[in-house]
C-alpha cells in the first residue's frame, strides 16, 4: 500500500503510476448479489449451466460489477493519512474491454492524471484506473475516475 501524509505531496505524482491494489477473486456469490442489487440478471452472469456452454465457458461478472470495485482497489492501493473525507465525483471514459470469468483474481493500476486544488482547501484528483485479470494479456475495465478529497 501507498501512503500519502497529506494531499500536497499529490500533485508531484501527476503523470505517474502511483500504486497497484491487492488481488481480489471474483465468486458466483458476489455476481448473484450483484445481480440481486441491479436487477441485471442475463444468463451470462447468473445460470451457471447456460454460461457454462456460453462464448466464455463459464458465467462472468457484469460490467459494472467490475467497475464497482474500484473503491476496494483504491482502499488496499493507497491512504491518505491527513484526509478526513473523500467523494466519488464521477467517471469519464469506462471501457469494458474483457469478460471476467468467475474465478478470476482482479486488480487495479492507478495512474495520477490530475490534482486540482477545489474550495475548502481540497484537491479533485482524476486517476486512469486499469483493472487487469491475472494472467490476461489485456485490462478488463479502465475508466478514469474523479475523486474530491480534503483534509
Amino acid at each position: 500500500m501507498r501512503t500519502f501524509q497529506t494531499l500536497s505531496e499529490l500533485p508531484a505524482m501527476v503523470g505517474q503510476e502511483v500504486a497497484v491494489s491487492d488481488w481480489i477473486t471474483i465468486t458466483q456469490e458476489q455476481i448473484n448479489q450483484f445481480a440481486e442489487s441491479t436487477g441485471d440478471h442475463q444468463w451470462i452472469h447468473v445460470d451457471v449451466e447456460r454460461a457454462k456452454a456460453g462464448p466464455f465457458g463459464a458465467p462472468i461478472a457484469h460490467g459494472f460489477l467490475t467497475l464497482s470495485l474500484l473503491p476496494i482497489f483504491f482502499a488496499s492501493a493507497m491512504e491518505i493519512v491527513e484526509s478526513r473525507m473523500g467523494v466519488n465525483y464521477g467517471l469519464n471514459k469506462v471501457r469494458f474491454m474483457a469478460p471476467v470469468p468467475v474465478g478470476s483474481r482482479l486488480r487495479a493500476r492507478f495512474r495520477l492524471l490530475s490534482c486540482d486544488s477545489i474550495d475548502n482547501n481540497g484537491v479533485q484528483i482524476t486517476w486512469h484506473a486499469a483493472v487487469e485479470r491475472e494472467g490476461a494479456d489485456k485490462p478488463v475495465c479502465v475508466a478514469e475516475s474523479i475523486v474530491r478529497r480534503y483534509p
